[in-house]
């Protein structure tokens, strides 16, 4: 699993600043999909070839100064309880203040590996301003300045060395698939969950947020054994409570979604889809995720020969980049198609790990560029030469060609469209990599 590193402080001390910082050095391959919007309070950054989540805790909580050191008090506590790493932001123009010192005074206790970020250090004129948060007894003191830049590295290079080591699984050979039920709070998650095992293992009410942490529960299917992850439900931020836990829900919803091959995203029947839907199966995608959007609650709506017609329509509309999803119309309640959910999840999963020879890949590169020619880019065509599979889960295409930089998002599009064509590829996402060679017969 990603370790997990926490960011805490007070308000406006520039904790945002420093999260966006952290995840602006991403070093790795970023391939733009329409639609698809990242939540400003985590993300993924990449430094030192070392993967880790970046979580800014001042998104979870009001920035109000009512209640601020309380406030503070219980963001230390649940980064405490989740992170690898703790960053402590400070504020070098407003010295050490009294609620600097009981937030450190509980970072501590914890016995977990902090590191204090004193920022807004814009220049070594401030530097000494530093030298007074020695005072709360924490060790590892670096001053920054998170607008400018001035010292992240070092800080990042200090995060790094915290970091546990984590071995990447191959994705393609594990046995036992594991999906996660995601969606708003009160989606009915819990009680579809139920009604694959069979079992009240999951507490249902209707009171959103009943469920807190991530449950994993072993299901068998035939002769298939599979992983079921009930979450708890991802809200808008100005739904999240005050010193309440679902805040840091959001934190291990995304760590579930980690951890699964499959994703299945409920939304509500009645409620149609929402923002947020949208930006749970965004983030899906973003993260390449198996996929299968499940419309929950299907008998509690009045429906006519069309209805399902419509919200395939609305689905289209709202989830462009998402289109290669299968869809269900169901109800966890009533058990309605349900036991349609496990052959789709299993069907997707196959695609997810589908590796395609080079051979046919080959061929499908040459009948695309017959059918559709590159564009022609600064008087100079662009040329594709051999494809191949890098890797599963998803489908990741490495396309050599003389200039990546002229791939436009439309023609990738198209190669996209023809691969699920030809290799009948559905509920995952395929990503195309392109990759500079040197055409040897042009003309310098």
């Amino acid at each position: 699993m990603t370790p997990l590193v926490a960011i805490v402080g007070r308000p406006n001390v520039g904790k945002s600043t420093l999260f966006n910082r952290l995840i602006g050095e991403r070093r790795a391959i970023v391939l733009d999909t329409p639609g698809v919007t990242r939540d400003r309070n985590y993300g993924d950054a990449v430094w030192a070839r070392r993967d880790f989540m970046v979580v800014d805790t001042g998104g979870f909580e009001p920035k109000s100064e009512e209640g601020m050191v309380s406030s503070m008090r219980h963001q230390a506590m649940l980064a405490i309880e989740e992170a690898e790493v703790i960053i402590f932001v400070t504020d070098a123009r407003d010295g050490l203040m009294e609620a600097d010192r009981e937030v450190a005074d509980i970072l501590r206790r914890g016995a977990h590996k902090v590191l204090v970020a004193v920022n807004k250090v814009d220049g070594k004129a401030q530097e000494p301003d530093a030298a007074e948060f020695y005072g709360m007894g924490i060790e590892a003191i670096f001053d920054v300045s998170a607008e400018h830049g001035r010292g992240v590295g070092r800080l990042l290079d200090a995060v790094v060395d915290l970091l546990p080591q984590v071995e990447e699984p191959d994705e393609s050979a594990e046995g036992v698939t594991r999906f996660a039920l995601l969606g708003r709070p009160n989606v009915g998650k819990s009680t579809l969950a139920n009604r694959l095992l069979g079992d009240e293992r999951m507490i249902v009410s209707n009171i959103p947020g009943t469920t807190r942490d991530a449950i994993d529960a072993r299901l068998e299917v035939g002769d298939t054994e599979y992983l079921l992850i009930d979450t708890a439900g991802l809200r808008r931020k100005r739904g999240i409570k005050k010193k309440s836990s679902e805040g840091y829900s959001v934190v291990r919803t995304m760590r579930a979604m980690e951890r699964c091959h499959v994703a299945v995203v409920l939304i509500d029947a009645e409620e149609g889809i929402t923002e947020q839907d949208v930006r749970i199966i965004g983030l899906a995608v973003e993260r390449g995720r198996a996929l299968v959007i499940a419309v929950n609650k299907w008998d509690a709506i009045e429906k006519d020969e069309k209805t399902a017609e419509r919200f395939n329509e609305q689905l289209a509309l709202r989830l462009p980049f998402a289109s290669w999803a299968p869809i269900l119309y169901m109800s966890g309640l009533t058990g309605q198609r349900v036991h349609k959910l496990m052959d789709l999840v299993e069907h997707v999963r196959q695609s997810h790990v589908k590796r395609i020879a080079t051979g046919p890949l080959n061929r499908w590169l040459e009948l695309c560029v017959q059918r559709h020619q590159p564009p022609v880019i600064r008087n100079r065509r662009l040329k594709l030469y051999y494809a191949t599979q890098a890797r599963t889960a998803p489908p990741t295409i490495v396309v050599s060609c003389n200039d990546p930089e002229a791939i436009h998002f439309s023609y990738k599009r198209f190669l996209v469209n023809q691969f699920r064509q030809s290799f009948d590829i559905e509920g995952t996402p395929v990503r195309l990599v392109f990759k500079g060679k040197k055409d040897r017969f042009a003309e310098e």
